[in-house]
């Protein structure tokens, strides 16, 4: 009859210990696994990462922001209409001059006519008065040593009077040619210094259109970038907030395998009413109420700490407390024999 008892008394103790697992709503050998493989420290390593993450981002948008300011000065309204005014200025140089070259121009053609026409007038006189000369030259070689006749003189002193005249000629020509060569320089000369101060009124209408050009593409790249840094943003925060989120930190709860049987808590034997048989001893009822509320008190303590998946540590703990139980419920048993 005592080791009847004895042997419930035993099995209503593992019952108890079983059933403190299952408060926290997994199987024993389940919890162990669970506490082996918890996702707590993986989870750790990806919210830290996912926050380095978020924070380099926020940098980036930060220095995007920073050139984006620095682009929008250089770039500012007035800075712009003070460009677009030393434009406007040079572009009103530039057609001025251009205009000028071009009257200065027109006459050019006339000029050098007047300096080719003057050209052959002097060539003209200058053949004269060499003609003359070597006639002359031929006469005198032709008399050598004789006195000349009358005529012969007379010849010779008419030679001599036309060659002065032609000599004269020439020079007169030439003047003329030198004159109208020099207003031909003149004018070519106002030609070239109209079109180079054309030329570098184009240079720096070039130039500050070019700058205008590069102040709004910087504006326009680093509001891009900005952009780009501001979307990189949200979604590294969106992926921090995701893990830091309980969806995430909070581990799964384990499942029991398929095909495993919870053990059923084990029901004290109830005393017949007829003849009082099979009710336990006051010592064993003791044992049950005390493992009992041990049972429930570590149960308390595991849920209180909101930990869905209790330690082996923790459930080695239970058992052992129980099994100490059912030993002393048999020693008095025993002892009562």
């Amino acid at each position: 009859m005592n080791d009847i008892l004895a042997r419930r008394a035993r099995r209503a103790t593992v019952g108890i210990a079983l059933s403190a697992a299952l408060v926290a709503g997994i199987a024993p050998a389940t919890a162990i696994a669970a506490e082996t493989s918890s996702p707590t420290g993986a989870v750790a390593l990806q919210t830290e990462d996912a926050a380095a993450a978020k924070e380099r981002a926020y940098a980036a948008m930060q220095e995007a922001l920073k050139n984006l300011e620095a682009a929008k000065d250089a770039a500012s309204p007035e800075k712009l209409a003070e460009i677009d005014d030393d434009i406007a200025a040079f572009q009103e140089l530039y057609d001025m001059v251009v205009a000028e070259a071009a009257k200065r121009r027109e006459p050019l053609p006339a000029m050098q006519a007047n300096v080719d026409a003057a050209q052959a007038k002097y060539d003209e006189a200058h053949n004269r008065t060499s003609g003359l000369q070597a006639e002359l030259d031929k006469v005198l070689k032709e008399l050598g040593d004789e006195a000349p006749s009358t005529a012969i003189k007379e010849h010779i002193k008419q030679l001599r009077s036309e060659i002065m005249s032609a000599e004269r000629r020439e020079e007169s020509c030439e003047d003329d040619l030198h004159r109208y060569q020099r207003r031909l320089e003149s004018q070519e000369k106002q030609v070239q210094y109209f079109e180079s101060e054309a030329e570098e009124a184009k240079a720096q209408i070039d130039e500050d259109i070019a700058k205008r050009n590069a102040l709004l593409g910087d504006l326009e790249k680093a509001q891009a970038a900005y952009d780009d840094a501001c979307k990189a943003y949200e979604e590294a925060k969106a992926a921090a907030d995701k893990t830091t989120s309980p969806e995430i930190t909070k581990p799964a709860e384990t499942v029991p395998p398929s095909g495993s049987t919870q053990p059923a808590e084990a029901t004290p034997p109830v005393a017949s009413p007829a003849t009082g048989k099979d009710a336990l001893p006051s010592s064993t009822k003791q044992a049950n109420s005390s493992s009992g509320k041990q049972a429930d008190t570590t149960a308390g303590k595991l849920a209180n700490t909101g930990d869905t998946a209790p330690s082996a540590i923790a459930l080695a703990g239970i058992a052992t407390a129980g099994l100490g139980i059912t030993a002393t419920a048999t020693r008095r048993i025993k002892n009562s024999k």
